[in-house]
């Protein structure tokens, strides 16, 4: 993986987090519970706002279905913690094949990825907040029905860095940590994607991107229609990319099948993407994501301020 230097501090917690990850995942588990208690009793880490958002999303259920709701997030927001801390120690092949032996994410259809990367000029894989998207840089580790259909020079993984500098370095190595020795340059941040795809127009790609958060400030917003019972503003990079190139255009349905075991199933939005327009693509994603969360409520990350 091509990555900047990093400072003194910065090599330090990342030391530290690879350390902590070589333990097995349920060292990290049983910590994590204790993390979720301490989060939702002890500090009630953005509380308002988690049970505001359930409430709204969810205007027929009483007040002890909420709660439930409310208590399931927090549990499943450790279990996340685990599971990224875990994943960083995982790199190189030992670490590939710590990842793959786990199980820990399962893709139940592949082909469909694959069918539609021979047939495009790309793929847009839409994903967000829900199972763990942490985990979208262990993809090659993840597929046991048969090999891609590419490898990892042609794989993009988009994120949205975080404020902090340090921890934006630490959290990337992890979220790549199994290709750290594959001079993987595929990890972009959001607003450099349109450049990365325009410079490798001529080949082709799987862009895997996190799209179902508020828009950023000064950013345009489009509206989507309703979800989760309410209006819904969103940003439309993900899509937008897929139009202007033609791609065909999947949903990433990440569902928990048990602590430690999540499931992902490819749900097609459209064979080609210049054919619709980026909100027409974005409205079927939500109408998909709606469907996700509704099905385990406490799988989506409900602590960040969706609605505005």
């Amino acid at each position: 993986m091509k990555t900047d230097k990093l400072g003194f501090g910065t090599s330090i917690v990342n030391g530290l987090f690879y350390l902590a990850g070589r333990l097995p995942l349920g060292w990290h588990y049983f910590w994590g519970r204790v993390f979720a208690w301490v989060l939702g009793k002890v500090v009630h880490y953005r509380e308002d706002v988690v049970t505001a958002n359930i409430a709204r999303s969810f205007p027929e259920k009483k007040y002890d279905e909420i709660k439930k709701i409310k208590d399931g997030f927090y549990t499943h927001f450790g279990e996340l913690i685990a599971e990224m801390i875990w994943f960083a120690g995982n790199r190189k092949g030992r670490g590939r094949k710590r990842i793959h032996d786990s199980r820990i994410v399962t893709y139940v259809n592949p082909e469909v990825i694959n069918e539609l990367y021979r047939t495009r000029p790309g793929v847009m894989a839409l994903t967000g907040h829900a199972g763990n998207w942490e985990l979208n840089g262990g993809i090659f580790c993840e597929n046991y029905a048969g090999p891609w259909a590419f490898d990892e020079s042609k794989l993009c993984v988009v994120y949205k860095a975080l404020s902090n500098k340090l921890w934006d370095k630490v959290v990337g190595r992890g979220r790549c940590a199994a290709m750290l020795d594959l001079d993987f340059d595929g990890y972009v941040e959001s607003r450099n994607v349109l450049r990365y795809a325009v410079s490798h127009r001529k080949e082709k790609y799987l862009y895997i991107f996190n799209t179902d958060q508020y828009p950023y400030r000064y950013a345009t917003g489009y509206d989507v229609g309703t979800f989760l019972n309410q209006p819904t503003m969103a940003m439309t990079g993900g899509a937008s990319l897929a139009c202007k190139m033609g791609m065909g255009v999947v949903f990433m349905d990440w569902r928990r099948n048990g602590r430690g075991h999540y499931e992902i199933t490819l749900v097609p939005i459209c064979e080609d993407a210049s054919a619709s327009t980026p909100e027409e693509i974005m409205r079927k994603y939500y109408g998909l994501m709606e469907e996700t969360v509704k099905a385990d409520p406490s799988n989506y990350l409900w602590s960040h301020k969706r609605w505005k």
